[in-house]
């Protein structure tokens, strides 16, 4: 009798250690958040202290996914990932068809050199102005990023070039950014607006020539550096959980100043893994772009003045005012005394 009071006190004792543990276990859990984000070598290395165990969170672990710029617009409207780096031109598209995304930081900005958005030719091309733009052929990686939209109202803003996409002054022809660079140097195309390894390559090979940098000329225009990408979350799950989002503004920001004041360490392991030279993130830190990953008031002057620029060439039909789509709890500049 003995015997079988103390088996069945030696089981409850272990049922009630395996869900002690269980419940302690699920105390310390940590929070998951999913992150896309545009597959870059620069977001690698704005990635790597994070990924390397240099920037941590007691409470949150991320897990970052790289996606090419169709795959980011796909995962925007499906909610794949808790937080979305998109075209700023994505927010009043999504809100407009009932999807509640709200900004909670910028993604892309402008550099103050405002070598980010150049528009390239072949070396003996006999294009040499934007002007000589008319009736020739433009690639472009998609129309319907705020990166492209920002050229088209450069060109429109600065140059008094037609850029609607029917009866406009050229032609813009869409195609995988990979492709550009083949596209220009084979003629199938007159210009490129390349991307940010692409034209550092030709600043270093010069195959090509730059006959406009478009964000020079918008940022001199406007007196603003705009934001063609920003970060993203859904309503529903930032009201949900605002601290866990927070804290993953406040590990994402400090990986990136990190990259920053560590060029030395961060700059030859991307560049290692991708295979490209760490003069390149040199130079996308300190010339092409900045990743701010929270905003500043200049930022939401930036995003206002595209959308509205993008309606009065019909690239937007309606917009709502910026701060409706602006998440409350975000992280800004000003809070962290920048």
């Amino acid at each position: 009798m003995n015997k079988k009071k103390w088996t069945l006190a030696g089981r409850i004792a272990a049922v009630a250690a395996v869900v002690l543990f269980q419940a302690i276990t699920v105390a310390g859990a940590k929070e998951v958040v999913t992150f896309g984000y545009l597959a870059d070598p620069s977001h690698e290395a704005v990635l790597w202290a994070l990924r390397n165990g240099k920037v941590t969170s007691e409470t949150i672990d991320v897990q970052a996914t790289g996606l090419q710029i169709s795959a980011l617009i796909q995962a925007t409207s499906a909610r794949t990932y808790d937080v979305i780096e998109t075209a700023a031109m994505a927010i009043p598209r999504a809100r407009e068809h009932g999807l509640d995304l709200l900004i909670i930081g910028s993604g892309l900005r402008y550099h103050t050199s405002g070598e980010g958005a150049g528009i390239w030719v072949k070396k003996d091309s006999p294009i040499k102005t934007i002007a000589d733009l008319k009736g020739k052929k433009l690639a472009v990686y998609s129309l319907g990023s705020a990166g492209i939209t920002l050229v088209r109202i450069a060109l429109h803003d600065v140059y008094g070039l037609n850029v609607s996409l029917k009866g406009g002054d050229l032609d813009f022809v869409e195609m995988p950014s990979p492709a550009m660079p083949a596209a220009l140097a084979t003629g199938k195309v007159d210009a490129a607006a390349l991307i940010h390894a692409q034209a550092y390559m030709a600043q270093k090979t010069g195959e090509f020539r730059v006959i406009g940098q478009t964000a020079q000329d918008l940022t001199k225009k406007f007196k603003l550096r705009m934001v063609s990408a920003v970060l993203a979350g859904y309503g529903d799950k930032l009201r949900a959980k605002p601290e866990v989002y927070r804290e993953f503004q406040r590990i994402l920001h400090a990986s990136m100043e990190y990259a920053i004041a560590h060029p030395e360490e961060v700059y030859p392991e991307v560049g290692k893994q991708f295979k490209i030279e760490p003069d390149f993130f040199k130079a996308w830190f300190t010339r092409f772009s900045d990743f701010p990953v929270v905003l500043s008031e200049q930022d939401v002057k930036a995003i206002s003045l595209l959308w509205e620029k993008a309606k009065e060439l019909d690239i937007l039909k309606s917009y709502p005012p910026v701060q409706e789509t602006i998440w409350s709890g975000a992280l800004t500049e000003k809070a962290l005394g920048k």
